[in-house]
């Protein structure tokens, strides 16, 4: 099967038979071998209903439905442990993203070898206050953090090679984030196209202000994961040690000014009256338990049963 097309949707009862229209148009003219896999994230309206109708006697459909609202990522979760295509798209349900994208996100995966590659809504349509400015800022950040060259981390319109989608979790909110996801998992392949952006045409967007906030926690997240989820003790072990130190050396000064004024006969204050003696105790504290952080989560994380899990990518 050349194309697997994964699309999450959330109360798109409207948009859904368009959509499916539209990519059906664009596969029929391509010729290309394709499934289409609808993931209805715990819709209220009639998404699955709209989603079965449009099924009825079309093999290349299928659709998973969840009890309740998971998220995107639970979606594309879902989906991607679905899709059987060389070549996985995802897209939004909401219209916003264009069919019209996929032959050219396809051939840029199977002769360009890119492992990945992001849509760019390069001219958007939404409220430049409200989603505009906040996203340059956000991806600007992303950019300058991961190092990932990408101008709209959070496209919905995206091609993968198979075995990305394969070697990748997407949970929480992760969804914003699986160019750095893949980057980490190891393919490094990956581009950027320049795709339409059209207005949405039904509904109203599913995401509030509270998704950059949630973003950044979860982009620390993803960077810390990365670089010490199976070596705690290299993040905290060397943070404890270091504010120990600082601590027991303030500490050790203190005295020595003690005994030196002792031994000069000159009158000096208990070295319990000064402030610094209590941040130096504090730091020595902070860092022991520090410490004892990272020696805990090294012993989690060698009793973990993914401690030797790696990406494999040739054997023989």
């Amino acid at each position: 099967m050349n194309i697997s097309i994964v699309i999450p949707v959330y109360n798109e009862a409207e948009s859904i038979p368009e959509l499916v229209a539209r990519i059906e148009a664009v596969m029929s003219r391509h010729g290309y071998a394709y499934e289409l896999i609808i993931v209805d994230d715990g819709s209220k309206d009639a998404t699955w209903e709209t989603i079965e109708r449009c099924a009825t006697g079309n093999s290349n459909i299928s659709a998973i439905g969840f009890r309740r609202n998971y998220g995107k990522s639970a979606a594309l979760f879902c989906g991607f442990k679905k899709a059987s295509g060389n070549v996985v798209i995802t897209m939004d349900g909401d219209l916003q993203d264009s069919p019209d994208e996929i032959p050219e996100l396809y051939e840029m995966i199977v002769n360009q070898g890119y492992d990945l590659v992001s849509g760019w809504k390069k001219v958007r349509h939404d409220s430049k206050i409200a989603k505009n400015f906040p996203s340059k800022v956000y991806n600007a950040t992303v950019r300058c953090m991961t190092g990932i060259k990408l101008h709209d981390m959070n496209c919905g319109l995206k091609a993968y090679h198979n075995r990305v989608v394969k070697s990748i979790e997407v949970y929480g909110e992760m969804h914003r984030y699986i160019p750095v996801l893949a980057a980490k998992a190891g393919f490094t392949r990956i581009g950027e196209k320049v795709v339409e952006h059209s207005p949405r045409k039904y509904g109203v967007t599913k995401f509030g202000l509270s998704r950059f906030t949630n973003g950044f926690l979860d982009l620390l997240t993803i960077l810390f994961m990365s670089r010490f989820g199976k070596k705690p003790m290299h993040l905290f072990g060397f943070l404890g040690i270091m504010m120990f130190m600082v601590g027991f050396l303030s500490a050790a000064w203190l005295g020595a000014q003690k005994i030196y004024h002792v031994h000069a006969g000159v009158r000096a204050n208990l070295v319990t009256d000064s402030p610094y003696f209590y941040l130096a105790l504090t730091a020595m504290i902070l860092g022991t338990q520090l410490f004892l952080s990272g020696f805990l989560g090294e012993l989690i994380s060698r009793n973990s049963s993914e401690r030797n899990m790696y990406q494999i990518d040739k054997e023989f």
